[in-house]
Order: C-alpha cells, then sequence, then structure tokens
C-alpha cells in the first residue's frame, strides 16, 4: 500500500468517491476524528490481509502445554502406538 492520507470524519463524507478510487488503487486514507484515529479506508485486498494475519497471530501460543513439554516427543509416541 501507497502513503496513506489523513483527513478529518467530515472531510472523508464529502470525498468518499474520491476516497474510494484511491484505495482500490492501492491508497488508503485514514479518517479522524477530533484528530485522533478513528477508521480507515482501505482496498478490500488489504483488508482481507490483515484480518487472516491477525486471525493467525491471535492463535499464536494459544496451545502452550499442550502437547506436554516435548512437543516432537509426544508426536513420536502417537505415532509409535499407531505403527
Amino acid at each position: 500500500m501507497r502513503a496513506t492520507r489523513t483527513l478529518g470524519l467530515e472531510e472523508g463524507r464529502k470525498q468518499l468517491p474520491q476516497l474510494a478510487a484511491l484505495a482500490h488503487a492501492g491508497e488508503g486514507s485514514l479518517l479522524t476524528k477530533h484528530g485522533k484515529p478513528y477508521a480507515a479506508i482501505v482496498s478490500p485486498d488489504l483488508l482481507v490481509k490483515s484480518r487472516r494475519k491477525s486471525a493467525l497471530l491471535s492463535l499464536r501460543g494459544t496451545g502452550k502445554g499442550l502437547w506436554g513439554k516435548s512437543a516432537a516427543k509426544y508426536v513420536a509416541e502417537l505415532r509409535d502406538d499407531w505403527s
């Protein structure tokens, strides 16, 4: 994604068609309310990528301890049981 432009909500409302076209072309826009980030207009591709990435990262570490102290040892034991 190219550089992000920043503008207030009211200005963003007035320029929505142009901002949508820019987002489609890969240039996102950050909308602010009272000077603080409030929303963003980005391409659907970027939104999907960010959701996938954050979904995977949110799973990181959730299985800690599930396989005992050594996951490799546990899997080896399972393989021995199945043989």
